[in-house]
């Protein structure tokens, strides 16, 4: 995680990264978990109870997370010459870091290492909710409802940003050497910010 950022990633490469993004079983189990509260919380929800709606929930949660990897990942990125990485500061102070993974949601770095606006978030967000309206199940398409989902997104994206920012250090204060914090470590490391879905 800490490793040289330095080389810009090719297209090939990113394409590498996001189906790797999709693929990770700590990814894969993030949805079955997910879905499976969602479907047991909810039985009267647009996926239906029991296991068939559970098999929906994550038919349509892996669609999200292809969806949001392909755009965000791969080709907005791929496009817009932007590093699709999320670059933590490790010795900065921590509201800079803060900042930092607050700021990254919308200003991130491109290829050559510049500063730039995060289109994999700002424009990507919007595409994959869009996107969405075909598919998912119960889910309101007017334009309130996508602002919403959309406001929504971007208000959430700081999360993962803070995990990938923050949780290396954590895990190494407290000497945690358990495979699934490792795993977890590793994931963020290797992912990149691929949107709210």
């Amino acid at each position: 995680m800490n490793g040289p950022k330095g080389k810009s990633l090719t297209p090939h490469e990113k394409a590498w990264l996001a189906a790797r993004n999709v693929v990770d079983p700590f990814n894969g189990l993030t949805i079955l978990a997910s879905s499976a509260v969602a479907v047991g919380s909810d039985a009267h929800s647009a996926y239906g109870p029991g296991m068939p709606g559970f098999a929906r929930n994550v038919g349509v949660s892996y669609t999200l997370d292809m969806t949001g990897a392909f755009f965000g990942v791969f080709l907005i990125p791929s496009i817009a010459h932007q590093d699709p990485r999320y670059h933590r500061l490790p010795h900065a102070s921590i509201p800079h870091r803060v900042g930092h993974a607050m700021l990254q949601v919308l200003w991130t770095q491109g290829d050559n290492g510049q500063g730039m606006v995060n289109y994999a978030n700002v424009v990507g967000f919007g595409i994959e909710d869009e996107l969405g309206n075909f598919y998912v199940p119960g889910q309101q398409s007017n334009l309130p409802a996508s602002a919403e989902r959309y406001a929504t997104g971007l208000g959430l994206a700081p999360i993962g940003n803070f995990v990938s920012e923050f949780w290396p250090d954590v895990a190494s204060h407290i000497h945690v050497r358990v495979i699934l914090v490792q795993w977890i470590i590793n994931h963020e490391g290797k992912s990149g910010s691929v949107g709210p879905f």
